[in-house]
């Protein structure tokens, strides 16, 4: 009985290694996706927590715009449960460069919408700098009045 069996998987065998299929060896696809995807995408608040809002038809230049468009209802199609809760009381700029983000402000920051800023702001300085992953920014609100609040990361207000 054992020759048999034995028979039977070098039979097998053979007929696996003549069926056609040739090896291949490894295919090289790139690098594997890691962290938030690439591209600009604003985020909004809804009942669930923060959601990202790809932005397909814009081409990002300043990171000014990016608070622009938070002060702005989300776009429509989009936005259905959406809701901006980004107030700004005055003036404001926006830099970045590498990994960090300052965002100034006039007087006292109004407190809601942090999260917003924080996430739509590092995901454009990732745009702006692509050797950055959106992932890795550190964002700080500066207002005029009061103290600082941040270096804050995206993941901070995620899945909250």
């Amino acid at each position: 009985m054992k020759i048999r069996q034995g028979l039977a998987g070098v039979v097998l065998g053979a007929a696996l290694v003549g069926c056609g299929v040739q090896p291949t060896g490894v295919v090289d696809a790139g690098e594997s996706a890691a962290g938030l995807s690439r591209g600009m995408r604003l985020y909004y608040e809804s009942d669930t927590g923060l959601r990202a809002v790809p932005m397909l038809d814009r081409k990002i230049e300043a990171l000014d715009w990016v608070v622009k468009l938070l002060l702005s209802p989300p776009p429509a199609g989009q936005g259905e449960g959406l809701t901006t809760l980004v107030v700004m009381p005055g003036p404001y700029s926006a830099t970045g460069k590498g990994k960090r983000v300052t965002l100034r402000m006039e007087g006292l920051y109004p407190g809601d919408g942090k999260g917003q800023l924080v996430c739509s702001l590092a995901r454009a300085q990732s745009v702006l700098d692509p050797k950055v992953r959106a992932a890795e920014v550190e964002v700080t609100l500066k207002p005029s009045e009061g103290a600082a609040l941040g270096p804050h990361r995206c993941a901070e207000f995620l899945n909250r």
